[in-house]
Parts: structure tokens; C-alpha cells; sequence
């Protein structure tokens, strides 16, 4: 029996670029961006700052490593820095913020709802006292949307009130923004709502936008001049990078399309739902769905071509760009009459 062609639900990552983009990375001007700022990437950084409210930014290869800069330049060595549980720096970036920023992470439970903690938490748990040999809390780190809890959405007024507890404090605030553009899209606000308060953002252009890679980490002109430095040292300075942030400026065309996705999230968890599956309502392009043995569901669905992933004890969908309406009904129709 032949296996159909598999329709990919892992991550919104496996989107590539696709013709009028990859015109625009053969077209596009460039220059050395270590020695003279590549005039594309400087456009592109020039543009994510504006969206976001920043007054500065800077293109790096990866999240992850966007987010390591932040805490590189937040953190220092033995500092206690704040996260909710199951957040990205914390599960999915290999140690780095205790291993290269030098950091000692702490989780915070979802008390406010999925992915999101309270200020109360933060204000109970950053436990700010000077004893020589206590932990000093200095960062909180929030993520938006939450990747662990299946791209929960945290709202702005949610967003300011946990910046603003951490002002109180003293902490400074480093928001994983990686679907940031998600966030906005289903919440109909523009992006710069829910960067109120922060100190640095990062925020992903290959996540659902069809970019083949980059992330951009915006903050303060001093902040993000030092962040260069940091990407050098960590190997993330380019050449001729204006061939990769022109598939960036493109994919900012996109962000409107996400609504799409979102949607086609919704059509499969009321399918799964009427299969009998227990699904978590999607907020915007995941889902996580509650099943007795999470391998053997997914081995289960491989077999009839359908890809997801596991997350935190749960099998992942994510719909994006490359899937389409109709590719989600096949993949129902698929589960269905395997009866899985």
C-alpha cells in the first residue's frame, strides 16, 4: 500500500519560500554586513522596529539566538531570571540561558491561564532580597504567543500588567515574541500593543510567514549596538545578508494571511472534536489534543500521511502557509477512515 503524500502539521517552520519571494532574494541589494550594514537588512530592521515600537533592531539567524543575546545582555552571571513554565528558553534552546547567559532559570505556573502567569506570581516568586548568598531575580522573560501551551494568545492588558509588576521590581523584561505576528493577528491589534513595557523582543520571520530563515530582537539603540557585538562573538554576523532579509520584508507583507491559518486551526479541531478526539480550542494556528499514548497516535498518523508532533505529553498540530483549507479536510478524512 502506498503512503499518500503526507500533509505536514509538525511545525509552521516547514513553510518555503515561494516565487515572488525567491525573486526578491535574487533581486535584492546588498553589501557586507559586518563591515557596512547591508542596505536590505538595514531596511528590514529599520521596518521590524517601527512595528514593534522599538527604536532599534537587529536581524539575527535564529530565535534561539535572539533570545540568547537578550539574556547575554540582561542576565548577569548567577542572576535568577523568571519564565512561565514550559517556555521556550527554558524546554527548546538547550540550556543556553544557564550555559552561554549564565543565567538560573526559575518557571512560573500558569496561574493566569494558559501560558500566562499573574503578576501576583511574578511579585511572590522574584523573592527580591539582598542576603549575600540569596538568588538575585533581575529578568523576566515572557513569550507570546506560548508555544507549550499551544500558542496561547497573552493580551495586551494581560501583557502590561506582568511588565508592569516587573518595573516595580526592578527587573528588566525580554519577551520571546516568535509569534508575536500570530498574537496581533488574533487579537486585531497592532504589534507594538503587546510589546508595552519591554526591554527587547524577538520575533520570527520563517514561523508561518514562508521567510527560509531569520528573527529580528528590537530594542534600545545602546541595547541593540551591543547585541551586535554578542551576535559577532556567537557567529551570526553575515556577508551579503540582504538576500536573506528580503524574504524577510516579504514575509512582513504576509502577517495579514495569518488569519488564514488560524482558521484552518479552528476547521481541524472541530473535526477532530466530531472524531472524538479531546482537543484544546485553538487560539491561533496549534492545537493540542489529548491522546492515550502520544507515540503510538502519531506513528498512527504517519502511516496515513499526516505529520504532527509531541508536546508536553499531547500530540501538536500547527497549521501555516503551506497547508491549505483543503488539505486539512483531507487530513480528516484521512484520520477518519483509519479510524485513528
Amino acid at each position: 500500500m502506498t503512503t499518500p503524500a503526507p500533509i505536514d502539521l509538525r511545525s509552521d517552520t516547514v513553510t518555503r519560500p515561494d516565487e515572488q519571494m525567491l525573486a526578491a532574494m535574487a533581486a535584492a541589494e546588498v553589501g557586507d554586513d559586518v563591515l557596512d550594514h547591508d542596505p536590505t537588512m538595514r531596511a528590514l530592521e529599520e521596518r521590524v522596529a517601527q512595528l514593534l515600537g522599538t527604536a532599534s533592531a537587529l536581524w539575527v539567524p535564529s530565535g534561539t539566538m535572539g533570545n540568547l543575546i537578550a539574556l547575554m545582555l540582561h542576565l548577569k552571571r548567577g542572576d535568577r531570571f523568571l519564565a512561565p513554565r514550559g517556555a521556550h528558553v527554558l524546554n527548546h534552546e538547550l540550556g543556553s540561558a544557564a550555559w552561554l547567559a549564565g543565567g538560573m532559570p526559575d518557571p512560573l505556573e500558569w496561574d493566569g491561564g494558559p501560558g500566562a502567569p499573574t503578576a501576583e506570581a511574578v511579585r511572590t516568586q522574584a523573592n527580591l532580597t539582598m542576603a549575600y548568598d540569596a538568588l538575585h531575580t533581575t529578568l523576566l522573560c515572557l513569550e507570546n504567543t506560548h508555544n507549550g501551551a499551544g500558542g496561547a494568545v497573552l493580551p495586551p492588558h494581560e501583557h502590561a500588567r506582568l511588565a508592569a509588576a516587573a518595573k516595580e521590581l526592578g527587573l528588566k523584561v525580554h519577551l520571546d515574541g516568535a509569534r508575536l505576528w500570530n498574537a496581533s493577528v488574533a487579537l486585531g491589534v497592532p504589534p507594538a500593543a503587546l510589546t508595552v513595557g519591554v526591554d527587547s523582543v524577538q520575533v520570527c520571520l520563517s514561523k508561518g510567514l514562508g521567510a527560509p530563515v531569520g528573527s529580528v530582537l528590537a530594542g534600545e539603540a545602546e541595547f541593540i549596538k551591543a547585541g551586535r557585538r554578542i551576535r559577532k562573538m556567537l557567529g551570526g554576523g553575515v556577508r551579503q545578508g540582504g538576500v536573506l532579509a528580503a524574504a524577510g520584508l516579504i514575509a512582513l507583507d504576509r502577517v495579514d494571511a495569518l488569519t488564514d491559518d488560524h482558521d484552518n486551526a479552528r476547521v481541524l479541531a472541530d473535526g477532530l472534536t466530531e472524531r472524538g478526539w479531546q482537543v484544546t480550542a485553538p487560539q491561533t494556528n496549534m492545537l493540542l489534543a489529548a491522546v492515550p499514548d502520544v507515540q503510538l497516535t502519531l506513528q498512527r498518523l504517519r502511516s496515513v500521511g499526516v505529520l504532527a508532533v509531541p508536546m508536553n505529553g499531547q500530540v501538536r498540530f500547527v497549521t501555516h502557509r503551506d497547508v491549505s483549507k483543503s488539505d486539512v479536510e483531507e487530513a480528516l478524512r484521512r484520520i477518519g477512515e483509519a479510524g485513528i
